[in-house]
């Protein structure tokens, strides 16, 4: 098959890409690199600051026209895949439908179903927009009600999944927004993640303080809840600063952000989430052990019946703190989490394994 990948979130596309190609596929994958990120792409399309930005990719785009048709399929990682206005991205969108022979949409992140379900509906107990029926408040939490609610933004989305021939959802939150409309085209399938070609040290061999490591991005620190559990971690430090190190990426690119974790045995990631992203996934095939979204809704949906290698925490900053300080007074613990966090990821995630299963909603 041909396929075309637009648009990158966390090294979904690129992943998924390498996977497709092992397998025998033709893949391109155009994107940003999802901004400073700076993932690989096949066709660079990131957006200069400023008016004159917006103009040059815009004709960068209308050159590159030729090369976006004959694909099998094409998946959108977002009904914003590249940066321009929403009113912008129609033309584009009805070019690729017109062109190519099946056109999906990724339910990876931010878009319009996601903001207004957490809201209105509140499939979830606890979200990026809601605890409980508290509505967060907080400006970036507010800053994204506003960005896609009412907006062109939200009427691209709607248009787009009304449209495309199939809805791709990669984590339990995003299914539940999307398949109440959408129940005969939605299907889930896990991140792809690529399995790394070595082990990692034993914990018992390794010794030391605990390494814990947390990204941070300044721009959704609030949002994702990256700035209570780096308090809660900087606490659990200062509590056991012989048995606790720890190390934090602020805004790095990717290949920075990989060599940190690298040297870590435990990550901090998304407070808010039921679910581990694609970092905490990475890390955990690398057998480091994810605190954050490991509620039992995420197991349901992969039907993992036995393994439990996610320290699981509620969205509060207790709930953080118990957690970090459990985990550095019983260290023996660790060496179990982390072979069970390798053995979850080549179960659920094995790039290939979900090259597969790509390949098989497209087909049908």
């Amino acid at each position: 098959m041909r396929i075309l990948l637009v648009g990158e979130y966390s090294n979904v596309h690129a992943t998924l890409a390498e996977a497709l190609r092992t397998l025998g596929h033709e893949v391109c994958v155009i994107s940003n690199g999802d901004f400073w990120k700076d993932y690989p792409r096949d066709i660079d399309v990131a957006r200069r600051p400023g008016k004159w930005g917006g103009i040059r990719l815009m004709a960068r785009l209308y050159r590159l026209l030729p090369r976006l048709r004959g694909y099998d399929v094409v998946q959108l990682i977002n009904p914003m895949f590249f940066e321009l206005k929403a009113e912008r991205l129609y033309f584009f969108y009805d070019y690729l439908r017109r062109h190519n022979k099946r056109v999906f949409l990724g339910a990876f992140g931010m878009d319009w179903y996601w903001v207004h379900e957490c809201i209105y509906k509140r499939p979830l107990r606890y979200s990026d927009f809601n605890i409980g029926n508290q509505l967060r408040t907080d400006a970036e939490a507010m800053k994204y009600r506003n960005d896609w609610l009412g907006t062109p933004k939200g009427k691209l989305n709607r248009y787009i999944a009304d449209d495309c021939d199939g809805i791709i959802t990669g984590l339990y939150e995003y299914d539940v927004c999307y398949r109440p409309y959408f129940p005969e085209k939605t299907t889930f399938i896990p991140f792809p993640i690529k399995m790394p070609a070595e082990a990692p040290l034993p914990r018992e061999t390794a010794g030391g303080p605990l390494r814990l490591f947390i990204g941070i991005n300044r721009d959704r620190s609030a949002y994702k809840g990256t700035d209570i559990m780096l308090q809660a971690a900087e606490e659990v430090s200062r509590r056991h600063p012989d048995l606790v190190h720890l190390q934090i990426a602020e805004s790095v690119p990717f290949a920075e952000y990989q060599q940190m974790m690298d040297r870590s045995d435990a990550i901090l990631d998304q407070l808010y989430s039921y679910t581990p992203s694609m970092n905490a996934l990475l890390a955990m095939s690398k057998g480091i052990v994810c605190i954050g979204g490991g509620e039992p809704e995420n197991y349901d949906i992969i039907s993992e019946r036995e393994l439990r290698p996610i320290i699981n925490v509620e969205p509060s900053y207790e709930s953080v703190v118990s957690a970090l300080e459990s985990l550095v007074l019983h260290p023996t613990e660790l060496p179990t989490l982390q072979q069970e966090s390798r053995t979850y990821i080549r179960r659920h995630h094995d790039h290939l394994e979900v090259a597969r299963r790509y390949l098989d909603a497209w087909q049908r």
